[in-house]
């Protein structure tokens, strides 16, 4: 299985981040961290490990659980990008057929 290119980048720590959101609400472990975010706990886990990277609905569920801004949550783990990538398909509108007259 191909590694995510975020999970080989150099000071990207996602285990900082869990920590911190641990700390921040209080809980003891990653199972009562997969309660309050809404997840599975493999999805902790596979994160911790780095087979999985944070995605972006996971990362604005840490903000809406958290209230910490996505830029924060994303220092806390060490991704450093300026820009998140979207693809050429995302945002654009669709062509409809009054596009051709």
């Amino acid at each position: 299985m191909e590694k995510h290119p975020l999970v080989s980048q150099d000071g990207y720590d996602p285990n900082r981040l869990l920590d911190a959101l641990i700390q921040k609400l209080g809980l003891k472990n990653d199972a009562a961290l997969s309660r309050a975010l809404e997840v599975r706990p493999p999805v902790i886990s596979k994160i911790r490990h780095r087979t999985l990277p944070v995605g972006a609905s996971l990362l604005i569920r840490m903000h809406e659980v958290t209230d910490l801004s996505i830029r924060e949550l994303r220092e806390l783990m060490g991704d450093r990008r300026k820009r998140m990538r979207i693809s050429d398909v995302d945002g654009k509108p669709r062509k409809s057929d009054d596009d051709d007259i």
